[in-house]
């Protein structure tokens, strides 16, 4: 499920939580599906708990996962993701498609690769 890799530049607690997100926004981890505790997580990477616990505090500021005392963290719904996130995204979006279009990217490439996604959230 979450694969880590020692050699690259980006920490491993971000490494986590970038793969925990992938695994809610793909639909592998279903909506208010428990998420393994802190401690089995880091036992099974081989990682200090601390590690995972950044990337959980993380996520669930960002609203993708949320916690119930006691019971543990859960995977967020998609509607109840932080309003922010989406606008925030959004932003880094159209920055990235407006330096495409500088290097020489052209719309249909784009609109192209915007489907592709489209058609894998789809399917």
């Amino acid at each position: 499920m979450i694969s880590l890799n020692y050699r690259d530049s980006v920490p491993i607690y971000m490494q986590v939580k970038q793969s925990l997100r992938k695994l809610i926004v793909s639909g592998v981890l279903a909506p208010d599906e428990k998420l393994q505790s802190v401690r089995e997580l880091a036992a099974e990477l081989a990682i200090n708990p601390n590690t995972i616990q950044r990337a959980y505090r993380e996520l669930e500021a960002e609203g993708y996962i949320y916690s119930v005392a006691g019971k543990g963290s859960f995977a967020g719904r998609p509607p109840e993701v932080d309003e922010n996130r989406r606008k925030k995204l959004l932003a880094v979006f159209e920055s990235t498609a407006a330096e495409l279009l500088y290097l020489g990217v052209n719309k249909a490439e784009m609109q192209r690769i915007i489907e592709d996604k489209a058609g894998e959230a789809d399917a």
